[in-house]
């Protein structure tokens, strides 16, 4: 009884990774903007509604909106000039730009369908070709649809796990590879977004190079004990710095 019990547990288990395996198959699909082919598992139209849905609970999470409208508009400006001057302008997100009151946390991100936040404590130290660097990198995190990837990610992993378990409880391992899997994507995630962040700079008439000077300032907040680049999901800025100056040669043809 107990190895007929056994079967129908490996069965199971198989079934549950199967059925995963080819969930993601056919999530494939081409990226029109990038040319990457990604597995996606949900519309623009989804992704946008995540975003609205998640934007007041994160502004929230930093203090709210910063007080001042005039520089609220003048991040809308520079965001709007880079939407508008690049392949932004033809996706269906639907792009805005938060000026986060947070004094203390150098930090600015991307949710999915557009929704672009960074704090006070990054923005007051970036002049506006830095900023335009900067929007220009969370830009291309929307139209990478980098968040929809990672999403369809863990939930591939997830249920790869459920199937492991069931069948040999050896969920652990499979876990672990992909988490794994998912620090390796997010730093090529972070690359590609630098990439289109250059290409949007110069689209719009901003001097690439000021995007080197928002990684060294990037590099001066992480200090001394900033982590390896192979602990971090981020690349090390030497190592971006290297591949935006590649960026900025293969855009400006020289």
């Amino acid at each position: 009884m107990r190895r007929a019990n056994w079967k129908i547990r490996i069965f199971i288990g198989l079934a549950i990774v199967g059925f995963a395996l080819v969930q993601r198959c056919s999530n494939k699909e081409k990226n029109p903007y990038t040319g990457r082919v990604q597995n996606i598992n949900m519309t623009a139209e989804q992704e946008i509604a995540i975003g609205l849905q998640s934007t007041p609970q994160i502004a929230q999470q930093y203090g709210g909106l910063y007080p001042d409208e005039r520089m609220q508009s003048f991040v809308d400006a520079v965001g709007n000039k880079l939407v508008q001057n690049s392949i932004a302008r033809e996706t269906p997100y639907k792009y805005e730009f938060h000026l986060l009151a947070d004094d203390q946390t150098i930090n600015a991100f991307a949710l999915p369908g557009g929704q672009i936040f960074i704090t006070y404590a990054l923005f007051s130290q970036l002049n506006e070709a830095q900023l335009a660097g900067v929007l220009g990198h969370e830009i291309g995190h929307v139209i990478g649809r980098h968040s929809a990837e990672r999403i369809a990610e863990s939930n591939f992993w997830k249920t790869l796990s459920m199937g492991a378990q069931v069948g040999a409880d050896a969920g652990n391992i499979v876990g672990s590879i992909g988490q794994n899997t998912l620090l390796t994507n997010g730093r090529s995630d972070e690359l590609e977004s630098d990439d289109l962040g250059v290409l949007f700079m110069i689209r719009s008439h901003y001097q690439p190079r000021e995007m080197i000077r928002v990684m060294e300032i990037l590099k001066e907040a992480g200090g001394p004990n900033r982590a390896p680049e192979f602990q971090s999901t981020h690349p090390d800025p030497e190592n971006r710095i290297e591949k935006i100056k590649k960026a900025i040669q293969k855009y400006q043809g020289s």
